[in-house]
């Protein structure tokens, strides 16, 4: 699809299923029809049209979704859910990944969706912090087991619905966001529906219809950070993406403007749009290509202070009894989400920059251990985690961090954290990820079954069948 297709109209006026950009004062921009732009973007769209730095992402991304889904599989989460649900399937025909159960389509996405984000180790766009593989790869990896689906049209859903689920949320961030949406739930079930009406084959009105059922679905607030509705968000934007596509392929109709209308998905959840984002660069630059992979399983924005504590930890062989107090200048975000002071279970753990600054120091690790309801109520972890203060400061970037440790010695030793390892000035290796994708399946697969997965989601644009990811993640 070519650039010039957009159309953007400049008015003084009302315009009935316009948006407003709020580009200058006095002069209202409008972009029209940008829901059909969307959804022909994904119907025109063809393998070839897509770079190999897209593809490649695409497959580091699912390499680190699986992993994640896996990690997650055991989660009491995923038990809960399997335990409400499981009687309320349809016919059973795709896998919940790491275990035995098999569910319904739409089922199966809920839970693929939980697994992969119980743990907080996933996926993230960092300009909107969405976490862009959860809503996604559920829906395809379902639809793969459905019917014969090849690893390249697989890969080649994915990165649409990336890119969709990416864009619409560039475009309402940051007030969306700030307002309290989940922003991974409310964004995320456009780019479900997208890559399912993909694979679907759904035509131009179809996918179109597809995002207007996706978007009287979006759903998602950050007051359930902490608990197990967290990763129920993107759990359930996959099930609901899904179902949009499958109602539009019925000829299930919406509104054709469920974006851009007076009383659409972004003038109801947003007060400020810039819908420039949507269409920028469309089909030319794609958001997969700046995912990014976490090194720790906690919220992102924790990230900064944890890498500078355990390099101070190792540069100076630091003791939790020599530590008088720990400083962090952290940006605001942190605080705003991750400032629980007195976590009590695992999940709590998982948004608090004070404990999990207080295990890097004392334990020199911060994996899913120091995320258990045991760490959490570790005296010493509690002890130390008292004398670690933050301080908001509008100057420090979301991926940097200022840390001072003072010793009961008097000594203060520093660091800085400018650009965060896992962030996209400083990635994780393809060698990284193959050593966090072990490390979570481990728990759930033998060394060769991990290592027939892990091949798989590397070559998955060459497969043949794409359901053989889910396949060999069942243990023997």
């Amino acid at each position: 699809m070519s650039i010039s297709r957009r159309t953007f109209l400049k008015t003084s006026g009302a315009v009935p299923g316009a948006l407003s950009l709020g580009l200058s004062a006095g002069v209202e921009w409008t972009a029209v029809g940008v829901t059909r732009t969307l959804a022909r973007f994904v119907v025109e769209s063809k393998w070839s049209d897509i770079p190999e730095g897209a593809r490649k992402e695409a497959a580091r991304s699912i390499v680190n979704w699986v992993g994640c889904a896996l990690g997650g599989a055991r989660h009491e989460t995923v038990d809960c859910a399997l335990s409400a649900l499981s009687e309320l399937s349809g016919p059973r025909t795709a896998t919940v990944l790491g275990r035995k159960e098999r569910l319904d389509i739409l089922h199966a996405s809920l839970l693929n969706g939980i697994s992969s984000h119980v743990l907080d180790f996933d996926d993230t766009h960092l300009e909107t912090i969405i976490h862009p593989a959860g809503p996604v790869a559920p829906v395809l990896l379902a639809l793969a087991e459905r019917k014969p689906l090849s690893g390249a049209d697989f890969l080649h859903a994915f990165i649409l619905g990336v890119d969709v689920e990416c864009r619409i949320g560039m475009a309402v961030y940051p007030w969306h966001y700030e307002q309290g949406y989940h922003i991974t739930g409310s964004a995320g079930v456009f780019g479900a529906a997208a890559a399912a009406g993909k694979i679907l084959g759904l035509d131009e009105k179809q996918m179109t219809w597809a995002l207007g059922i996706a978007a009287t679905q979006s759903a998602g607030l950050r007051e359930m950070f902490g608990t197990m509705c967290k990763a129920f968000h993107p759990g359930r934007a996959a099930q609901n993406g899904l179902t949009a596509a499958l109602l539009a392929a019925k000829n299930f109709t919406s509104s054709e403007q469920s974006l851009e209308a007076p009383r659409g998905f972004a003038h109801v959840l947003s007060e400020n749009r810039d819908f420039s984002k949507l269409t920028q660069g469309l089909g030319e630059t794609y958001e997969v290509t700046r995912n990014t992979y976490k090194p720790f399983p906690c919220g992102i924005v924790i990230h900064p202070a944890i890498d500078a504590c355990l390099q101070l930890r190792n540069e100076h062989a630091l003791a939790s009894a020599n530590i008088e107090r720990v400083e962090l200048r952290v940006h605001p975000l942190v605080l705003e989400l991750t400032g629980k002071k007195t976590p009590m279970t695992g999940l709590e753990g998982k948004f608090s920059v004070y404990h999990s600054v207080a295990v890097a120091l004392l334990r020199g690790v911060v994996g899913q251990r120091e995320y258990s309801d045991e760490a959490v109520r570790d005296p010493d972890v509690v002890a130390l985690r008292d004398r670690v203060t933050a301080t908001a400061d509008p100057g420090v970037r979301e991926e940097e961090v200022f840390a001072r440790v003072v010793l009961a010695s008097g000594r203060a030793l520093e660091k800085h954290i400018e650009h965060v390892v896992g962030s996209l000035e400083n990635p994780l290796s393809d060698r990284d990820l193959e050593t966090k994708f072990r490390g979570q399946a481990d728990s759930v697969l033998s060394t060769s079954e991990a290592q027939e997965l892990l091949a798989f989601c590397w070559s998955v644009a060459s497969l043949p069948d794409a359901a053989a990811i889910p396949k060999a993640s069942v243990p023997a």
